[in-house]
């Protein structure tokens, strides 16, 4: 009867421990925030560090660049080829970030990359969609 119960128990605790390996094993997507999408953001942007920029900015995202009087527009994958090419590159500019809008569905935020002889002002749309706040649009222009 001892070694009937002794195995029991063996068996019970051997099944919970795999059912808890296996539970807390499960990838889990991060959720981010407004701050969160925008400090990523910058981080890409200005630092070269491309740690869940994929995950921030949705499928459909438009960059759009205002150049003089021309507009030019990049799809998501053809940025991140862009900031994959280079990666770990540092610029050497300043930092204004400011959430200019917001409430449960968006977001409008304002980040200024200020440089020594100009400024590149930033205009993020975040989305809250279904899977989490995402950029949708940036709009850059250069003054």
């Amino acid at each position: 009867m001892k070694i009937l119960r002794t195995l029991t128990l063996s068996l019970v605790f051997i099944a919970g421990s795999v059912t808890l390996k296996a539970a807390s094993s499960e990838p889990t997507e991060k959720v981010f925030t407004v701050k969160d999408v925008m400090n990523t953001y910058v981080s890409a942007m200005t630092h070269g560090f491309l740690k869940n920029f994929e995950s921030i900015v949705d499928q459909n995202a438009k960059f759009i660049l205002l150049r003089g009087k021309t507009l030019v527009s990049f799809t998501k994958a053809e940025m991140l080829s862009f900031l994959l090419e280079n990666q770990g590159l540092e610029l050497g500019c300043s930092v204004n970030k400011s959430i200019t809008t917001s409430d449960d569905d968006m977001a409008l935020v304002k980040v200024d990359m200020v440089y020594e002889d100009f400024t590149r002002t930033n205009y993020l749309t975040i989305a809250n969609t279904a899977s989490g706040w995402k950029i949708t649009e940036v709009y850059s222009v250069f003054k």
